[in-house]
């Protein structure tokens, strides 16, 4: 079947749109394509600084015929009738049509349309000039005379020509002819910029990317960076080094060159002086290049790797000489940074924070600083963490926002503030805390375990937290431009896995009362409802913390629908302990009985208009209840009693036990016992009984969140 070349050819795409780049082309062909019923076998898309390519395969020369038979009005209708039916079904006359009967309706007309499938290139040549046009590229602009015309072609940089061709691989493919812009569609492309800048007439996929790589282009960006990768570490391992990885940097450059050529440069010696995370982030942000390390020890060599876009004469020389002066040029600035941020103390920086806007409504960096210490102090005991050091680290925490360092890589903060710590004879506790109170930055992110970090960093998110709900900047939807999400998944890793006990509700109100929420502008009543909004907040990122950790979203509801429930370790071994209960045949026959219990109780209170709340009536079981009755009765109060004094122990095993004894009694009552009974007192009493079996059950869970 034939296949399908596209390829868009331009000045440079940025690195960091090709691959999203790639795979939108994809998507917008396909789509229309299967749109109008055209089926394909597969598709690749590619991406080069130059160059956006798709191949589909398996599709078919035409689209398939369609024939419709459209009903129309009965023999003898108002003209204007049939009229309008030949109008819409395409006929000259009526004559056109047959005459279908049916034993209802008589005699009705009959239209038979049949419409020969379009041939596929003619479809691509409609689709594909739109799909152009409208390529959602984050930023794009207008070149050229044609600019100035108004809906006139946007691209990321200027577009220059286009290949298009379609044809099965036994035959010579033919040019989809069409035109964006003034740009024609055809077979000619272009090789690499400056080691084979040629026309290329190719003809399918193979004969395509045959023939680029013959010109210097290696289309598939995955086989650009496992070039550039094993070449690397082959270089690094010729000089007794070994290559630092860094895949976001890899797809960067892989997208920076079409013929990559990893060269090695190096730096002066003494520049190792300065912290090795500082020297790969200038080399790195900067020239974009690889740094290495002595594998024995650990630490970086003074050897760099660049990737170029060409085989030079030379062998590279003059290439590596423009970097390594560059680099010397940067890390010489990194030095000066350096060495200057260590004449002034962490302490001594604090005053300048107070020019530091954190945000309009929530005051400076400094007062931000003065809430996260005073609540950090709080938070100490409950993490294990001396107050004095964990107030100290927070103190701290935000000082190396105005070093020299910081201010040109802000990517820095937190580490260099550790150094100066470090430096300067701070506990290393307390150092350490001022690297890691940002973290956990994400899901993967290591979360620390120093209790003074812990400290700090549940200080400084909940602080965050608090600070912009009293604002009323909450995420909507997609939109969470200050990451509170987050934040809050931060806060909940920071809790579950250092095992912390910590209600929240407490915390929250603590730094309210630190924002002293009264004097932004809030009300009595808003100050009130903030903390409980916080905590369904904090609700909605456990659920989803839970569920990415394989919970059953069910039981994290019934878990939640308790009131107090704000501790979140506690939360999460309720919730594992419910779903390990639920999972042996007790916890299920348990569950049908409560259920069971729960519908009969919803249905006779709703009849009654009244609730059977109330405790029953032992004296009523044991006068006129039957043995199962009596059974229940004495079981249940056992079972509530244990499942309370394990619950308040935390022993919510021990809890899921105290109520698997309920299994058989329950399931004896509803086999043997008549609930409705005939006696209005026993009725009601009985009544009482299974919601003291819901109110058993309420102890671990609401039973009735349980799906399943």
């Amino acid at each position: 079947m034939p296949d399908l070349l596209l390829e868009l050819f331009s000045e440079e795409i940025p690195a960091r749109m090709q691959r999203c780049a790639a795979e939108d082309l994809k998507k917008l062909v396909t789509d229309a394509l299967v749109e109008r019923g055209f089926l394909y076998e597969g598709a690749q898309a590619f991406a080069t600084p130059r160059r956006l390519a798709l191949n589909i395969v398996g599709l078919p020369v035409k689209g398939e015929d369609v024939r419709e038979e459209r009903k129309g009005p009965r023999v003898g209708s108002p003209d204007a009738a049939v009229q309008g039916f030949l109008k819409g079904a395409g006929l000259a006359s009526i004559d056109q049509a047959k005459i279908e009967s049916d034993p209802k309706k008589g005699e009705f007309y009959v239209a038979v349309i049949e419409k020969p499938g379009r041939a596929t290139q003619d479809v691509l040549a409609e689709i594909l000039p739109a799909i152009v046009k409208s390529f959602p590229w984050p930023k794009s602009m207008r070149w050229g005379a044609a600019s100035k015309e108004p809906g006139s072609l946007r691209w990321v940089r200027p577009l220059h020509s286009i290949v298009c061709t379609f044809g099965p691989e036994t035959e010579e493919p033919e040019i989809v002819r069409f035109e964006v812009d003034g740009i024609q569609s055809g077979d000619v492309t272009y090789g690499h910029r400056f080691m084979a800048p040629e026309p290329i007439r190719v003809k399918r996929f193979e004969d395509y990317m045959q023939s680029l790589e013959r010109a210097s282009v290696v289309l598939d960006s995955d086989r650009r960076k496992d070039m550039i990768l094993h070449d690397a570490k082959d270089l690094a391992f010729a000089q007794g080094l070994e290559l630092v990885e860094d895949e976001g940097l890899l797809e960067e450059v892989a997208g920076l060159v079409e013929w990559p050529v990893v060269l090695m440069g190096s730096f002066d010696e003494a520049f190792l002086d300065i912290p090795p995370e500082a020297i790969r982030t200038t080399i790195r942000a900067n020239q974009k290049c690889f740094v290495l390390r002595d594998p024995a020890t650990g630490k970086l060599a003074n050897r760099f790797l660049l990737t170029s876009n060409l085989i030079a004469k030379d062998g590279g020389k003059t290439i590596v000489g423009g970097n390594e002066r560059v680099v010397r040029a940067r890390l010489s600035d990194a030095n000066f940074f350096w060495k200057t941020d260590q004449q002034v103390k962490l302490e001594d920086r604090l005053e300048k924070l107070k020019t530091i806007v954190f945000h309009e409504k929530l005051g400076t960096q400094y007062e931000r600083v003065e809430r996260i210490a005073a609540l950090a102090k709080e938070l100490a005991p409950i993490v294990g963490a001396d107050p004095a050091l964990a107030e100290r680290a927070a103190r701290l925490a935000k000082a190396d926002l105005v070093t020299e360092m910081v201010g040109e890589f802000p990517e820095l903060q937190g580490l260099m503030g550790r150094y100066y710590a470090m430096l300067q004879g701070e506990h290393p506790s307390v150092a350490a805390a001022i690297e890691e109170h940002y973290k956990p930055l994400g899901p993967s992110d290591r979360v620390p375990t120093d209790p003074v970090s812990v400290a700090v960093a549940l200080a400084d998110k909940i602080d965050t937290l608090v600070g912009f709900w009293a604002i009323d900047e909450k995420p909507t939807g997609s939109k969470d431009p200050y990451a509170l999400r987050r934040a809050a998944l931060g806060v909940i890793r920071l809790v579950i896995d250092n095992e912390r006990r910590m209600p929240l509700a407490n915390q929250t109100k603590k730094a309210l009362f630190g924002l002293d929420a009264m004097e932004r502008g809030m009300s009595v009543k808003d100050r009130g409802n903030l903390p409980a909004d916080l905590l369904s907040f904090f609700a909605d990122r456990l659920k989803v913390y839970l569920r990415d950790q394989g919970a059953r979203h069910d039981l994290i509801d019934a878990v939640f629908a308790l009131e107090g429930q704000d501790d979140l370790l506690m939360i999460v071994r309720r919730v594992e302990a419910l779903g390990r209960f639920l999972d042996t045949e007790d916890g299920k026959n348990l569950l049908a009985g409560y259920r069971r219990a729960a519908n009969i109780l919803r249905i006779e209170e709703k009849k009654d208009g009244r609730a059977y709340d109330e405790a029953p009536d032992l004296q009523i079981v044991n006068d006129q209840g039957q043995i199962e009755e009596k059974a229940l009765a004495v079981i249940l109060h056992q079972a509530k009693q244990e499942a309370a004094a394990a619950i308040e122990s935390e022993e919510f095993e021990g809890a899921m036990r105290a109520l698997s004894r309920l299994r058989q009694p329950v399931d004896a009552f509803f086999d043997k016992v008549t609930v409705n009974a005939e006696d209005p007192g026993l009725r009601a009493n009985r009544l009482r009984l299974l919601n003291d079996i819901r109110e058993a059950t309420r102890t671990v869970a609401d039973f009735s969140k349980i799906e399943g």
